[in-house]
């Protein structure tokens, strides 16, 4: 199990000093994000000196890209967001397939208009599901062509909430290409911490064979997100599930400042 880090914790906009912070920080791999490179992270186009300055980051720190972000709201109530959505996600999958790069990470979405990671009273409704897997049947197109593999993750305030929601997608889709990114803070609100094991456990139970990667963020009891080994979530148990059912991706953290990286890094390893 590779341990990583979302590239965009660290500031700049030059891929090789972003990338140096990774590496410098004590993580071998990164999730890389478009704006390490002073770039909307969902662009309209990518430049060839724009990936070949990835690239030879990537060569120069050792650092290898486990995936690229490439959310829009695949759920907004608005089709011509949507389609803009979809044809910022073109660009970024067609990056990713540049680069070697095998994960793109979507998001499934929300009704609400204005942020595409809050919970609406609307997200429930089977429009809502009808409109994302429409989106994602096109996204799939898009990275069956390109030899890229596309990230679904179940958060509390998008469309697919749960590892139940992620399964049932797959099933619907109907290809290899579709997996699911897990991340254990997502999985629940508020809970103890033997609820948000047992929370944990049967997500892993449900997703096994189809996860990827996975995230390191961590909550308190009361909702709030927290630095990794900061809340109730019970890390050693989520990995030793992780092995049970032979996932052996990245780890990948996130929801940390830069200065706590090195201790994160240092954390999950003693874990691993």
């Amino acid at each position: 199990m590779q341990i990583g880090i979302f590239a965009k914790t660290f500031p700049g906009t030059e891929p090789l000093g972003v990338l140096s912070a990774v590496r410098d920080s004590g993580y071998a791999c990164a999730q890389f994000n478009l704006a390490c490179c002073g770039l909307p992270s969902m662009p309209n186009a990518l430049s060839e000196e724009t990936i070949a300055a990835i690239r030879a980051a990537v060569e120069a720190t050792g650092i290898s890209l486990a995936a690229l972000s490439g959310t829009y709201n695949m759920a907004h109530p608005d089709i011509a967001i949507r389609r803009t959505g979809l044809t910022q996600l073109t660009t970024v999958i067609e990056t990713a397939s540049a680069l070697s790069i095998p994960l793109v990470t979507l998001c499934t979405g929300t009704r609400d208009p204005h942020d595409q990671w809050a919970y609406h009273p609307d997200n429930g409704d089977p429009s809502a599901w009808a409109d994302m897997t429409a989106e994602i049947s096109k996204a799939l197109e898009l990275a069956e062509g390109h030899s890229v593999d596309l990230g679904i993750e179940p958060e509390q305030a998008n469309i697919v909430t749960s590892a139940r929601d992620a399964r049932r997608l797959i099933d619907e889709m109907g290809s290899a290409r579709l997996r699911i990114v897990l991340d254990p803070a997502n999985l629940f609100e508020q809970a103890t911490p033997a609820q948000a094991r047992a929370i944990v456990a049967e997500a892993v139970e449900i997703s096994a064979g189809h996860i990827v990667l996975t995230h390191a963020k961590d909550r308190h009891g009361d909702g709030r997100f927290a630095t990794v080994g900061q809340g109730v979530v019970d890390f050693a148990d989520f990995i030793a599930r992780l092995r049970s059912v032979n996932f052996d991706g990245p780890l990948v953290t996130h929801g940390l400042s830069a200065s706590e990286a090195p201790g994160v890094a240092g954390f999950l390893k003693a874990l691993i």
